[in-house]
Protein backbone atom coordinates (compact mmCIF):
# COMPACT_ATOMS: atom_id res chain seq x y z
CA UNK A 1 0.00 0.00 0.00
CA UNK A 2 1.69 3.35 -1.14
CA UNK A 3 1.56 6.20 1.37
CA UNK A 4 -1.15 8.49 -0.95
CA UNK A 5 -3.45 5.52 -0.48
CA UNK A 6 -3.28 5.21 3.24
CA UNK A 7 -3.93 8.75 3.54
CA UNK A 8 -6.55 8.37 1.31
CA UNK A 9 -7.90 5.60 3.48
CA UNK A 10 -7.94 7.25 6.46
CA UNK A 11 -9.29 10.53 5.23
CA UNK A 12 -12.65 8.26 3.89
CA UNK A 13 -12.47 6.20 7.21
CA UNK A 14 -12.45 9.55 9.04
CA UNK A 15 -15.33 10.81 7.09
CA UNK A 16 -17.18 7.66 7.63
CA UNK A 17 -16.53 7.79 11.72
CA UNK A 18 -17.73 11.56 11.58
CA UNK A 19 -20.86 10.53 9.37
CA UNK A 20 -21.83 7.78 11.45
CA UNK A 21 -21.30 10.21 14.86
CA UNK A 22 -23.28 13.07 12.73
CA UNK A 23 -26.30 10.35 12.53
CA UNK A 24 -26.10 8.95 15.99
CA UNK A 25 -26.25 12.44 17.27
CA UNK A 26 -29.84 13.55 15.04
CA UNK A 27 -30.88 10.59 16.31
CA UNK A 28 -30.16 11.55 20.11
CA UNK A 29 -31.91 14.85 19.94
CA UNK A 30 -35.04 13.56 17.94
CA UNK A 31 -36.83 13.43 21.12
CA UNK A 32 -36.50 17.10 21.50
CA UNK A 33 -36.58 17.99 18.13
CA UNK A 34 -33.28 19.98 18.53
CA UNK A 35 -30.83 20.37 15.86
CA UNK A 36 -27.22 19.62 16.04
CA UNK A 37 -26.60 23.83 16.56
CA UNK A 38 -29.64 24.26 19.01
CA UNK A 39 -27.83 22.05 21.25
CA UNK A 40 -24.83 23.36 20.60
CA UNK A 41 -26.32 26.66 21.76
CA UNK A 42 -27.93 24.85 25.12
CA UNK A 43 -24.39 24.14 25.89
CA UNK A 44 -22.76 27.05 25.43
CA UNK A 45 -25.49 29.40 27.66
CA UNK A 46 -25.15 25.92 30.26
CA UNK A 47 -21.75 26.33 30.54
CA UNK A 48 -21.15 29.95 30.31
CA UNK A 49 -24.26 31.53 31.27
CA UNK A 50 -26.35 34.38 29.64
CA UNK A 51 -24.46 35.65 26.58
CA UNK A 52 -24.62 38.21 24.00
CA UNK A 53 -25.44 37.35 20.86
CA UNK A 54 -22.06 37.73 19.14
CA UNK A 55 -20.55 35.49 21.87
CA UNK A 56 -22.56 33.09 21.29
CA UNK A 57 -21.61 33.16 17.47
CA UNK A 58 -17.97 33.11 18.35
CA UNK A 59 -18.53 29.66 20.74
CA UNK A 60 -20.26 28.19 17.78
CA UNK A 61 -18.09 29.35 15.24
CA UNK A 62 -21.01 30.41 13.28
CA UNK A 63 -21.98 33.38 11.58
CA UNK A 64 -23.64 36.00 13.94
CA UNK A 65 -26.60 36.34 11.28
CA UNK A 66 -26.80 32.16 12.14
CA UNK A 67 -26.52 32.58 15.52
CA UNK A 68 -29.72 34.84 15.52
CA UNK A 69 -31.47 32.09 13.58
CA UNK A 70 -30.72 29.62 16.57
CA UNK A 71 -31.39 32.47 19.20
CA UNK A 72 -34.95 32.74 17.41
CA UNK A 73 -35.58 29.24 17.09
CA UNK A 74 -34.57 28.36 20.82
CA UNK A 75 -36.68 31.44 22.08
CA UNK A 76 -39.96 30.83 20.34
CA UNK A 77 -39.62 27.12 22.11
CA UNK A 78 -39.14 29.01 25.11
CA UNK A 79 -35.83 27.41 25.83
CA UNK A 80 -34.07 30.95 25.84
CA UNK A 81 -35.12 34.26 26.31
CA UNK A 82 -33.45 38.07 25.51
CA UNK A 83 -32.47 40.05 28.44
CA UNK A 84 -31.31 43.72 28.51
CA UNK A 85 -27.78 44.02 29.39
CA UNK A 86 -27.43 46.06 32.29
CA UNK A 87 -23.69 47.27 31.27
CA UNK A 88 -24.99 48.57 27.97
CA UNK A 89 -28.43 49.21 27.55
CA UNK A 90 -28.05 48.62 23.60
CA UNK A 91 -27.05 45.57 23.93
CA UNK A 92 -29.09 41.71 24.58
CA UNK A 93 -27.89 39.28 26.60
CA UNK A 94 -29.27 35.57 25.47
CA UNK A 95 -30.00 33.10 28.83
CA UNK A 96 -31.58 29.62 29.18
CA UNK A 97 -35.09 29.69 30.65
CA UNK A 98 -35.70 26.87 33.19
CA UNK A 99 -36.65 24.65 30.54
CA UNK A 100 -33.78 25.70 28.89
CA UNK A 101 -31.75 24.34 31.56
CA UNK A 102 -33.85 20.93 31.61
CA UNK A 103 -33.79 20.23 27.78
CA UNK A 104 -30.36 21.17 28.09
CA UNK A 105 -29.46 18.90 31.38
CA UNK A 106 -31.56 16.03 29.18
CA UNK A 107 -29.65 16.54 26.40
CA UNK A 108 -26.13 16.18 27.80
CA UNK A 109 -27.29 13.45 29.51
CA UNK A 110 -28.46 11.26 26.45
CA UNK A 111 -25.27 12.59 24.35
CA UNK A 112 -23.12 11.39 26.93
CA UNK A 113 -25.01 8.12 26.81
CA UNK A 114 -24.90 7.70 23.65
CA UNK A 115 -21.07 8.46 23.43
CA UNK A 116 -20.92 5.94 25.77
CA UNK A 117 -22.61 3.30 23.52
CA UNK A 118 -20.13 5.08 20.19
CA UNK A 119 -16.67 5.02 21.59
CA UNK A 120 -17.65 2.35 24.33
CA UNK A 121 -15.32 -0.56 22.33
CA UNK A 122 -12.21 0.91 23.01
CA UNK A 123 -10.57 1.11 26.11
CA UNK A 124 -9.47 3.63 28.19
CA UNK A 125 -6.20 4.01 26.58
CA UNK A 126 -7.41 3.73 23.45
CA UNK A 127 -9.86 6.99 24.42
CA UNK A 128 -7.00 8.96 25.60
CA UNK A 129 -5.00 8.40 22.63
CA UNK A 130 -8.08 8.98 20.44
CA UNK A 131 -8.79 12.18 22.54
CA UNK A 132 -4.96 12.93 21.75
CA UNK A 133 -4.89 12.69 18.23
CA UNK A 134 -8.10 14.68 17.59
CA UNK A 135 -7.15 17.68 19.93
CA UNK A 136 -3.43 18.05 17.74
CA UNK A 137 -5.67 17.97 14.59
CA UNK A 138 -7.89 20.72 16.01
CA UNK A 139 -4.96 22.80 16.78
Amino acid sequence: MTEDTVDDSLAETFWAVASRLRRHTRETLAPWDITPSQSRALGVLGRHGEVRPGTLAEHLRIAPRSATEVIDDLQTRGLVERRADPADRRATLVALTDEGNRVGTAIRAARRAEADRFFGHLDDTDRAELARILRTLLD
